[in-house]
């Protein structure tokens, strides 16, 4: 009999897999899609790189595609709400440069080369690459419904105060991920004493107490507890979790297929 982690870590029937196509508008106008990376900048730096330490911090991270920068862009505000107020410089990339002023009042708007196709029922979530703050301007949220919209989004993000930013090339401009339509009208929030669940409350009651301990070890500097370091035990209980997001296949175009398929005479050339 297979464990449930066994279980866990199968892959699910083709079958039940959804589609998600993003369709290249044109030959000459591409932007790179990676699944979101577990490792941030500000993370790698920080002392012992304690923050990989907090597993929904890391999860979080991963959850969704990025859409990278083709060019390095230069951007600079003077604080005023006329599009004009807004200065986009292109220092280097290649292909077209989709990052200009459009709405003014201090918002950078990246024009995104695809139009992404989801199944019925399947919305995309598009917002900033999650816990990665950039000074001076933040990453607008929107919902797009791409299971019947024809028409391109944009990718906002608005200053937070008059000064110049930078977007290098390679650099992260978008992460999107499907989020199913209705779904958050189909909860209905409740507000209940911890007590009236006796089996979870039990178990809260024993993670708190072990967590005093265990900090009250480490603050008396008891060996075991400072050997150890940190506690694991979400690390521990969730040790199966693993990336959800997969890299976009570049399928080639029908007409290619239709060619490639039909040279099939089990002829060789030399």
């Amino acid at each position: 009999m297979k464990t449930r982690s066994e279980r866990k870590r199968e892959a699910p029937p083709t079958e039940s897999l959804h589609r998600l196509i993003a369709y290249q508008i044109y030959e000459d106008d591409f932007a790179p899609i990676r699944p979101a990376p577990r490792e941030r900048g500000w993370m790698d730096r920080a002392s012992r790189k304690f923050p990989y330490r907090c597993l929904p911090l890391v999860v979080a991270n991963q959850y969704g595609w990025e859409i990278l920068s083709t060019h390095h862009v230069r951007a600079r505000w003077d604080g005023t709400s006329k599009a004009e107020g807004l200065y986009v410089e292109n220092l280097c990339g290649d292909g077209p440069l989709h990052c200009y002023s459009h709405f003014g009042e201090g918002v950078l708007t990246f024009q995104i080369p695809f139009l992404f196709k989801t199944p019925d029922g399947w919305n995309l979530m598009v917002r900033g690459p999650t816990n990665s703050p950039k000074d001076g301007i933040t990453a607008l949220d929107g919902i797009i419904e791409t299971d019947w919209a024809h028409s391109t989004f944009t990718m906002n993000w608005r200053f937070t105060r008059a000064c110049t930013v930078e977007f290098a090339v390679g650099e992260p401009i978008c992460l999107f991920f499907p989020i199913q339509r209705g779904v958050l009208e189909r909860f209905r929030g409740e507000i209940r004493m911890l007590e009236g669940d006796r089996e979870f409350e039990n178990k809260f009651r024993e993670w708190s107490a072990s967590r005093d301990r265990f900090l009250a070890g480490l603050e008396k500097g008891k060996p075991e507890m400072v050997a150890q370091g940190w506690q694991k035990d979400y690390m521990q209980n969730a040790k199966d979790k693993k990336p959800v997001a997969h890299p976009f296949a570049n399928e080639r175009s029908s007409t290619e297929r239709e060619r490639t398929d039909g040279n099939h005479d089990n002829s060789a050339s030399m």
